[in-house]
């Protein structure tokens, strides 16, 4: 009976033990941070900013960054439903009025990252503004002629897009085509272009290192169908100065130049986005150290 007993008082000891062990894992497990979720697009200026950000969040910050890629209209739903934490590209006012108008009363505006942004439409400088100066002149028969009635879009789910289509309302260009893309295909066809010296009006926007690359002017926008000047704002999920406090100080203070940001995207062409976003934090401790000031 007392060998029964000793055997018995082990297995429970045992198995004691053994919960003991699982919650102890289950509690580090449990622990663990969770990684703050960025949602981004495929436009060089996104990329630009998230990897600058990722970086700062996860080298100075401690945080594990997780990037999504997805179309600008699901970030702001990812955004407004808690899927993600953060955005880096809301273009206000006008641009992503659409989406904004939808989810402001489920999202938090950070601030202002850069401003002075601008959306429109560019020729190779090669077209004579006499002949294509404005958007206007695209009306002109051998204008549409040369620009084969097309313009080089970007991605559908862009704002550009959408203020694009609405510029062709407003100018009665209804025999062109407004082709879709991503950033890198419209680049691709302006370079192609420029090599065939050939006419091409394409969607872009400041900033963009292809004004670095290339010789290009904007045409002339008088009905404003395109904007005035814009402001890159950051958005976050509802709870996210309280889930990463570190984290929203920074985003606070996280205010890129407009020139530094270009000359990033110009060299991160020839390289990466996140060699080049390494390489700007290495060289400006300075404007580090003010965006972490409340971050410490």
């Amino acid at each position: 009976m007392r060998t029964k007993f000793i055997q018995a008082t082990r297995t429970i000891a045992a198995i004691l033990a053994l919960a003991l062990t699982l919650g102890i894992v289950t509690t580090a497990k449990a622990a663990e941070p969770k990684p703050l979720r960025i949602g981004w697009t495929a436009w060089s200026d996104a990329e630009a900013v998230t990897h600058v950000a990722k970086q700062i969040l996860e080298q100075r910050l401690g945080y594990k960054v997780e990037l999504i890629m997805t179309d600008i209209g699901l970030q702001y739903q990812g955004v407004a439903r808690g899927q993600l934490d953060l955005m880096l590209m809301s273009w206000l006012p006008t641009t992503h009025k659409a989406y904004w108008d939808k989810v402001s009363g489920d999202v938090v505006d950070m601030g202002i990252l850069y401003d002075n942004a601008k959306l429109g439409w560019a020729v190779p400088d090669y077209v004579p503004e006499s002949e294509l100066g404005s958007i206007a002149d695209m009306m002109k028969p051998d204008v549409q002629s040369k620009l084969k009635n097309q313009v080089q879009g970007i991605d559908p789910g862009a704002g550009l897009m959408r203020a694009s289509s609405d510029a062709i309302k407003s100018y009665d260009l209804n025999s062109y085509k407004l082709l879709s893309g991503s950033d890198a295909a419209m680049v691709i066809a302006l370079d192609r272009a420029i090599k065939r010296k050939e006419w091409i009006v394409v969607t872009t926007w400041t900033p963009h290192w292809m004004f670095s690359k290339y010789k290009l002017r904007y045409l002339q926008d008088p009905k404003q169908a395109l904007g005035g000047a814009e402001a890159i704002h950051a958005l976050s999920r509802k709870g996210f100065e309280q889930d990463f406090q570190k984290a929203a100080a920074f985003i606070k203070e996280f205010k890129i130049p407009i020139a530094d940001l270009e000359g990033i995207m110009m060299k991160a062409k020839d390289s990466s986005y996140e060699k080049e976003a390494t390489a700007f934090i290495k060289s400006h401790p300075e404007m580090v150290e003010k965006w972490l000031v409340n971050a410490k």
